[in-house]
């Protein structure tokens, strides 16, 4: 069996890949690792359990619920939540473990399985390797100690988790939002309800886009990954800026007054000048991947910031931020963790603290982003290819090769396999956008031959 838990837990396709005997016999072997390792001791263990929209979700919790529950975990269940609320409501109640049922940015087919340890950070990859471990060795045969009685988990709908999340969002706002109208796109999923009603308790005036999920359209035209409607309704609204969310709400992208994108890498950027001005910018350095662009991290040398990559994944960002006890990192994909506040990536706060930003300014976010240039960066995703050989190719490492002595100086290659989606990620970066999308699509070629 290859390896079930990619860079953000267990994904694929539900009723198919992600089934519900999945997801039951996943939960029991999360409760009996965590139990081994004396996370539970002395006590009866406790696990909060949320789910984005996805109409796959309903029976997925019940399947994780019931898991827990026969392993003798008592369980709140939070409802339809984002994944960075579903973490600060496992560390802010003393839970042991935290489930999150959600595929991100995923199409609506799809679904996945999220654990939180105490606290609310994700699990170290040792224990993840150790329950599937455990999981495979009981779906084969090996039978399980069950509790039985009083020693079964309880399971309860906890519904003050929303309240208590916006209230904790407001909490941590260096400055409200009042004058500031603001278009949110919630993508359809997890933050319907709670990123408008933040930005509505902050001061601003909020129109709303992709707030009525039904299950069924999570992701759908709209979102961090489709800012066309966004980048239209700040136009036509007069808005000062626009916020997209994913489905899990742990990603966010901006759009400024004009319609402009503003990525990743602007808002860390702009965050960031933001958080040194306030002498929270512990280190003056900011944590991102090898993704980010070549001008982020120009605009960070220039402005006497450090910068600090990893690998690609906001978990890999995470564990350098908490190994050396910086306060911001992310990805250009709008990944932003601000540690001070949050265990994970949270779109909803990044949001928010980057509209603080223009009211305390009193400048656009067009003026703001400005303080980086983006290089033009080209990514192709190729796929239907094996991710696994990307490593080994020769044929391929001879054309990176040569790509990267055409780039020179002025640019850069990067060839990764999602971790998770069945896919390789071609990115190269040019001074001219014709000769990165030139680079791009051969080297895209070449990983279909090569590794098709």
């Amino acid at each position: 069996m290859g390896r079930l838990f990619g860079t953000d837990g267990v994904r694929g396709v539900a009723n198919a890949d992600l089934t519900a005997e999945m997801a039951l016999g996943l939960s029991v072997a999360a409760a009996h690792v965590l139990a081994e390792a004396g996370t539970f001791e002395g006590h009866k263990p406790l696990a909060v359990v949320g789910r984005d929209p996805r109409a796959s979700g309903e029976f997925l919790e019940a399947a994780v619920v019931a898991g827990l529950a026969s392993a003798g975990v008592d369980v709140l269940r939070v409802g339809v939540l984002p994944t960075p609320a579903v973490a600060y409501l496992t560390g802010s109640l003393g839970a042991d473990l935290g489930v999150m049922l959600s595929a991100s940015h995923n199409a609506m087919p799809d679904n996945g399985i999220k654990f939180f340890a105490r606290g609310g950070h994700k699990l170290a990859d040792e224990l993840e390797d150790r329950i599937e471990g455990v999981y495979e060795e009981h779906r084969t045969g090996a039978p399980w100690d069950r509790p039985t009685g009083a020693g079964v988990g309880r399971v309860t709908s906890y519904d003050e988790g929303l309240d208590q999340y916006v209230a904790h969002l407001i909490s941590v706002l260096p400055h409200r939002l009042d004058g500031l109208k603001i278009v949110l796109d919630e993508a359809h999923g997890a933050a319907a309800r709670v990123s408008p009603e933040a930005f509505v308790r902050a001061g601003a005036e909020v129109v709303t886009l992709g707030a009525e999920p039904d299950g069924l359209n999570i992701n759908d035209g709209c979102g961090s990954t489709h800012l066309d409607p966004l980048k239209t309704a700040v136009v036509e609204h007069g808005a000062d800026l626009g916020i997209a969310h994913d489905g899990d709400a742990d990603r966010c992208l901006a759009v400024d007054h004009e319609g402009n994108e503003v990525d990743g890498d602007q808002i860390l950027a702009v965050l960031a000048l933001a958080m040194r001005e306030r002498s929270v910018l512990r280190a003056d350095t900011v944590v991102a991947t090898v993704m980010s662009n070549l001008g982020f991290k120009l605009a960070l040398e220039r402005e006497g910031l450090k910068l600090v990559q990893t690998a690609v994944g906001d978990r890999y960002v995470l564990e350098e931020m908490k190994e050396h006890g910086y306060a911001l990192g992310g990805e250009q994909s709008g990944h932003v963790i601000i540690l001070d506040h949050a265990t994970t990536g949270d779109g909803t706060l990044t949001g928010l603290l980057l509209a603080a930003r223009v009211a305390q300014s009193g400048r656009t976010l067009k003026d703001l982003a400005s303080v980086m240039e983006r290089l033009p960066q080209v990514l192709i995703n190729v796929r239907d290819v094996d991710r696994s050989r990307v490593a080994t190719s020769a044929e391929l490492a001879s054309a990176v090769a040569d790509a990267e002595r055409e780039l020179g100086s002025t640019g850069r290659v990067l060839l990764r396999p999602s971790g998770t989606e069945p896919l390789v990620r071609v990115m190269v970066e040019a001074a001219d956008i014709d000769q990165a999308r030139s680079v791009a699509g051969r080297l895209a070629d070449t990983v279909k031959s090569a590794l098709g």
